[in-house]
């Protein structure tokens, strides 16, 4: 993970929610449904948790309106930005700092009940060694027992076919359309380019905008073997059939030893 997918996300940042249908209601259903898997683990009230790819908020917002104490890092300097901005107009007293998840450094705190880093973030790093380095600096925020929790989309599935361009979404905002769509490049089995389009109709017509990134098609036994060498425990995976949520997750505990 570097500048360009820094700049990726520095340029979606004022954008970003339009790749929802519904932006707050997104943020309340995701908030329900890893809310209450990780209080389904850590059945012991409020909880600490360090968000380490909070984007411009979707899940630290939700999650704190949950009643947790959230702690926001992303690389992107505008998510973080408008990050800071949501969670002033709901009255919410978040942290949010830039951070790489490679070095967190900056969060002061180390002992959180929950690091998260939803939405796909881990496949952002595309070497084996930025994604142990990541996982350690995660295993290093935690308390003795935390949970981990990301979700990651179903690599094991992609690199069988490896898709063009998963299904569209059509929304419809009052008299005017919208349309969210990407395309992969893939480059080799495990890496592909993704152009992320928005294309917005106007009264004038119709604006489109562009985003470009990269990732690497990151599979569940591999992340399973590098959260396990970082020191984690009791690695589980719970696709959507099971969790309710869009993508595959994987949950993971802080074990006595690592790094």
């Amino acid at each position: 993970m570097g500048d360009p997918t820094r700049a990726f996300y520095d340029d979606l940042a004022d954008w970003y929610h339009l790749i929802f249908q519904d932006w707050a209601r997104s943020i309340q259903w995701q908030a329900s449904v890893l809310g209450s898997i990780i209080e389904g683990v850590l059945p012991t009230g409020h909880l600490r948790i360090l968000d380490c790819a909070c984007g411009i908020g979707t899940q630290s917002l939700g999650l704190a309106e949950r009643g947790h104490a959230l702690v926001g890092t992303d690389l992107s300097a505008a998510a973080i930005a408008r990050a800071r901005r949501e969670a002033q107009q709901r009255s919410l007293s978040i942290p949010f700092e830039v951070a790489d998840m490679r070095d967190l450094s900056c969060v002061s705190k180390s002992d959180f009940d929950v690091v998260l880093a939803a939405d796909n973030a881990l496949p952002h790093l595309l070497t084996q060694q930025d994604l142990l380095q990541a996982v350690q600096q995660i295993w290093g925020k935690l308390s003795r027992g935390g949970l981990f929790v990301a979700s990651i989309r179903d690599y094991d599935q992609s690199i069988v076919n490896h898709p063009a361009m998963p299904p569209p979404a059509f929304f419809q905002d009052g008299e005017y359309r919208r349309i969210y769509h990407q395309v992969w490049d893939w480059s080799s089995d495990r890496q592909y380019t993704g152009h992320l389009y928005i294309t917005q109709e106007t009264r004038i017509g119709w604006n489109c905008r562009h985003f470009v990134s990269v990732y690497r098609a990151l599979l569940r036994e591999e992340l399973t073997a590098l959260l396990s060498q970082a020191g984690f425990v009791n690695v589980c995976w719970l696709m959507p059939a099971e969790s309710g949520f869009y993508q595959p997750l994987v949950l993971a505990r802080h074990g006595t030893a690592g790094r």
